[in-house]
């Protein structure tokens, strides 16, 4: 493995790692609702990067170290991150080469699916969700992920 790869595994992992200490970081409830979704947005942007290093599998493998980083049902953002993946990897070469504001909405319609699996998911298993402050979170993600693309 040359030095330039296991630099970049390292820049994956850490900004991976971070992305998961944000969203298990303890927030008041009120705010809960407004918390963006770092890993998912991560994991997307490393897909559009390195579709080559980053695709289904990780975002299985991420997806399971948030359910239980979380206390999530086991499988359901191993679920959600590896169909984001999927996605990704189908659209990333058409979504590139827009600007980076066109990107981005392109991006946000991937988030309301993923909202609709986590509802089919916790329906199942007899969660009641409050609508209104489960689905703000996806206005959020169109605002945090340009941010994360310029970092």
């Amino acid at each position: 493995m040359s030095e330039n790869t296991a630099h970049g595994t390292l820049a994956i992992i850490a900004s991976l790692i971070v992305a998961l200490i944000l969203t298990i970081i303890p927030i008041p409830e009120v705010l809960e609702a407004f918390r963006p979704a770092w890993v998912p947005m991560v994991v997307i942007y490393w897909v559009m990067a390195l579709p080559q290093r980053i695709g289904v599998a990780s975002g299985w493998i991420i997806g399971l170290f948030l359910d239980v980083a979380s206390g999530a049902l086991l499988g359901q953002n191993a679920l959600a991150l590896s169909l984001l993946a999927f996605l990704t990897l189908q659209l990333h070469q058409r979504i590139r080469v827009y600007p980076l504001g066109q990107q981005t909405l392109s991006i946000l319609m991937f988030f309301p699916r993923l909202k609709r699996l986590f509802c089919w998911v916790r329906g199942r298993s007899c969660y009641h969700l409050e609508t209104w402050r489960y689905w703000m979170s996806s206005l959020n993600r169109m605002l945090f992920g340009p941010m994360i693309f310029v970092v």
